[in-house]
């Protein structure tokens, strides 16, 4: 429960549960935080079994986990899904969520390494 005692980690785990994946530099840009707060945060997530990272070129992905060991976590994002769906504030979040692009923000294109 401490892991999810931040707004900004609920509000982390809202985006990937409508993003489905998101990077580091995406997450800065919607949670307006430094980007080594945003990798705490995601660390936390995903050492409490959260959150699941997969390296994609030049960016490593965030997404919820699907199988997590920890079956607390497993749980509580299952009920995840219907939380705070109604509050405004989510609401227009989420909305904004969906026209992050890393390509924008970074100025680069993702290029698979050999």
């Amino acid at each position: 429960m401490k892991a999810l005692a931040d707004p900004s980690r609920v509000r982390i785990l809202k985006y990937l549960q409508h993003r489905r994946c998101l990077c580091v530099c995406e997450l800065t840009a919607l949670l307006h935080i430094s980007q080594p707060t945003v990798s705490k945060h995601l660390k936390l997530l995903e050492e409490m079994g959260f959150v699941v990272s997969s390296k994609d070129g030049l960016w490593v992905n965030y997404e919820l986990s699907r199988d997590s060991a920890n079956p607390f976590a497993a749980k509580l994002l299952r009920e995840l899904s219907t939380w705070l769906e109604e509050d405004p504030a989510i609401l227009e979040e989420v909305s904004r969520a969906r026209l992050v692009r890393r390509e924008l923000i970074t100025g680069r294109q993702s290029v698979p390494f050999s």
